[in-house]
């Protein structure tokens, strides 16, 4: 059936409300501004509002929130914590730990000049400054598809349709078909595994000459907790138990305002042993007594999950295509030897917007390259930065927390990221999980409902929620691997490193089946990365489905 359908046309079309996309929306309005011309900005987000979709720890390094607005201390930037020391532990089982002097914690780990926010309510406020800059914001629309020309051209995206049944026919009286956006320019800023920049990286081989990407799932939650004990600006940050050199890791707990944590467990997607679950690992990891005495007596208010690109510099793809380019997460431009993304990020979205921009002041019609955006991109702090810190996650996959966490002191300590050799992990983190049978089981405690929880508990304290009349946007490309293949190879481990539930094997014997609870889903993309077979494709549903994070 050929669906007729709206079409806006921009100069600029930007996908995803993060801190990359809206840092550059702001960038193109304010060089607009400079100049005195005119540049049109449309910003699409699937989230039900900015920031609905935002997860991150978060410590915040503000140099490229002060490059964008230098003033935004006056203009009420939600940056009100600032770091007043850092606390770095080694955990060697469920009761010890050791804490590292500071003299042995590599010098990206300092957090001296950095903030504790909550990244959603710094996206909510880029956002208000985006729009008042003129930028055209569509929160709860999701870009579905690429518009690609006959010439391999990419012209914009087409907004998800609304109101299509779970049998894929249009909903009688109920339906929208989704509009098209034109631009010369289209930049993506999906986040980590962006359903339209994974197809981007394939169709024009953006990727040939980088290492594989690696990932890991962040899960984290908010509490509020007794005011006697609640430091605020402290850091601590952590390595070892409940994570092991085989399947590595680590985690944190940073006192925010408000008598508040946010406290969370980030577990490497190159672990190997398929019985293991990130979300029963974080929920074991706050009975940890370093932990447990600043949460005893607190209450749990909000839970989360979220995948992250920590591959570096070494996998970083090529920037642009003809129409467009990838910035941010969908990049993959995260420090993880600072564990932070979120100022990387902005910056790739303000370098690609003044590329974006020049062009467009030279009169481009767009459907070119943007050849300036990589050339600003390496003669930036960014590509610096990223460089100096390209062996970090390399060491801790191939030695360990220890000896490869020793290994990056000297590195960035010693060498200040400028050691003569770069070393490489080309194994794709859908490769690394031994079979069930070689694998030990782990017994899991059962949740006590006042440190840990379980799962759907957990969902629904993130708001989650999807119209239950839609197509399941999670696809099978074999819908016979789950149980024919992942079960008896791997004990179909999608039951376990999904943090929502979204995947059940049901049944008993030959009657076993592969359940899909499409409602639960956080939009971590977990499932996406890690299916040994690589037979899970995650789309967008509908326009403001998923998590509605408040302060995430």
């Amino acid at each position: 059936m050929q669906i007729e359908r709206d079409v806006m046309e921009y100069d600029v079309v930007i996908v995803g409300g993060g801190p990359a996309g809206l840092a550059a929306a702001c960038r193109l309005k304010q060089k607009a501004a400079e100049t005195g011309k005119e540049i049109s900005v449309c910003l699409v987000e699937k989230g039900s509002e900015i920031g609905a979709h935002i997860l991150s720890g978060a410590v915040f390094e503000p140099r490229a929130l002060t490059e964008l607005f230098p003033d935004w201390k006056e203009k009420g930037a939600p940056l009100n914590v600032p770091v007043i020391g850092d606390d770095v532990y080694f955990f060697l089982s469920e009761t010890s730990a050791v804490k590292m002097p500071n003299l042995f914690v590599p010098a990206t780990m300092h957090n001296e000049g950095n903030y504790i926010i909550s990244l959603g309510n710094l996206c909510r406020w880029l956002g208000q400054q985006a729009e008042a800059l003129g930028v055209e914001i569509y929160p709860g629309f999701a870009a579905q598809e690429v518009l690609i020309d006959d010439q391999n051209i990419v012209r914009g995206i087409q907004v998800g349709d609304m109101g299509i049944g779970h049998d894929g026919t249009p909903r009688e009286g109920d339906f929208t078909p989704g509009m098209e956006l034109r631009a010369k320019y289209t930049l993506f800023a999906e986040g980590c595994r962006g359903h339209l920049g994974k197809r981007l990286i394939e169709r024009y081989n953006l990727a040939e000459k980088a290492d594989p990407q690696h990932y890991a799932i962040g899960l984290k939650e908010i509490w509020t907790i007794d005011p006697a004990k609640h430091k605020p600006g402290l850091v601590v940050h952590g390595a070892g138990w409940p994570l092991n050199n085989a399947n590595p890791g680590g985690s944190f707990l940073y006192h925010f305002e408000d008598n508040q944590v946010l406290v969370g467990l980030i577990v490497d997607l190159s672990y190997s042993n398929p019985h293991l679950s990130p979300f029963d690992e974080f929920q074991r990891f706050k009975h940890h007594p370093t932990i447990k005495q600043y949460l005893e007596g607190g209450t749990r208010i909000s839970y989360g999950a979220r995948a992250i690109c920590k591959g570096g510099f070494n996998s970083l793809p090529k920037s642009i295509f003809p129409g467009g380019a990838l910035i941010g997460c969908d990049l993959g431009t995260m420090n993880f030897a600072k564990i932070k993304g979120s100022h990387t990020a902005m910056k790739s979205g303000m370098i690609a917007a003044e590329a974006a921009a020049e062009a467009l002041f030279a009169g481009s019609e767009g459907g070119d390259e943007l050849a300036a955006f990589p050339v600003k991109f390496k003669e930036s702090w960014l590509w610096q930065e990223l460089y100096e810190s390209r062996n970090f996650g390399v060491w801790l996959h191939k030695f360990g927390a220890i000896v490869g966490g020793g290994i990056n002191y000297i590195e960035q300590n010693w060498f200040r990221g400028k050691a003569p050799w770069t070393v490489h992990d080309l194994k794709p983190d859908h490769l690394t999980l031994k079979k069930a049978s070689e694998s030990p089981k782990i017994a899991y405690p059962k949740p006590d409902g006042k440190l840990s929880f379980d799962k759907l508990s957990s969902v629904f304290i993130s708001s989650t929620n999807h119209a239950e009349d839609q197509p399941v946007h999670l696809k099978l490309t074999d819908p016979s691997i789950p149980i024919a293949k992942n079960l008896p190879l791997y004990d179909e481990p999608a039951q376990r490193y999904c943090p929502a539930g979204v995947y059940e094997v049901v049944g008993e014997g030959d009657a076993k089946r592969f359940q899909i609870n499409a409602q639960n889903c956080v939009h971590c993309k977990t499932c996406d990365i890690k299916d040994p077979a690589q037979n899970i494709t995650w789309v967008a549903p509908e326009g403001s489905g998923g998590p509605n994070y408040a302060n995430m």
